[in-house]
């Protein structure tokens, strides 16, 4: 419905820049047409597809992924091939997708974005950093370090440590990242999210 008066709002192929306060999805094709169309074999790599899933997530959104199988049912091998790769990143991080919410920071994170799960227990944020930092220094702004219960790589369950700075928590991490696609950092908080 046009002048704002719909439920929700829809953006067709692009991802919004900034969180929406009420409900909204990106729809997107896999390829360059929506449907089945022959020919077309200009598939998004798997690495876009899992980077755009984790930026629409991290601003509260849908995400509707347009794969039009041929006449016969068939899903194209480009489309499979996406989809494997997508779903074999999803069994290692998709806790940090699934019941999961916006980000708590204001805006996206230099390295990657930031999902968030609340419950009765506490909060826990998941750091998806799509580009490892070099010198090992995972810099995360606007976070304060005093609430924080715990840190560990959610691909290896190993342990990370930090130290609060003027620039924000900066985290220890290894030299190479657990997934090329997107690593996720799992940070603990007791209580809620507190910017510095």
């Amino acid at each position: 419905m046009g002048n704002g008066y719909g439920d929700y709002t829809v953006s067709e192929q692009k991802i919004p820049g900034n969180a929406n306060v009420k409900p909204w999805e990106t729809c997107m094709t896999l390829n360059k047409h929506w449907a089945y169309f022959k020919g077309d074999e200009a598939w998004k790599p798997a690495s876009v597809v899992v980077q755009n899933l984790i930026d629409i997530i991290s601003k509260g959104g849908n995400y509707l992924l347009n794969v039009g199988p041929t006449g016969q049912g068939v899903l194209p091998a480009g489309a499979v091939a996406d989809l494997e790769q997508v779903g074999d990143w999803m069994k290692v991080n998709g806790e940090a997708i699934y019941g999961t919410t916006a980000s708590p920071f204001k805006g996206p994170l230099a390295w990657g974005r930031c999902t968030e799960k609340v419950t009765p227990d506490g909060t826990t944020l998941y750091l998806h950093v799509f580009t490892w930092p070099t010198d090992g220094r995972l810099v995360v702004p606007e976070l304060k370090s005093s609430n924080i219960a715990s840190m560990t790589l959610l691909a290896t369950g190993a342990n990370l440590t930090s130290q609060a700075t003027p620039a924000g928590l900066v985290i220890t991490v290894p030299a190479q990242a657990p997934d090329k696609i997107s690593s996720t950092v799992v940070v603990k908080l007791q209580g809620g999210f507190a910017a510095m």
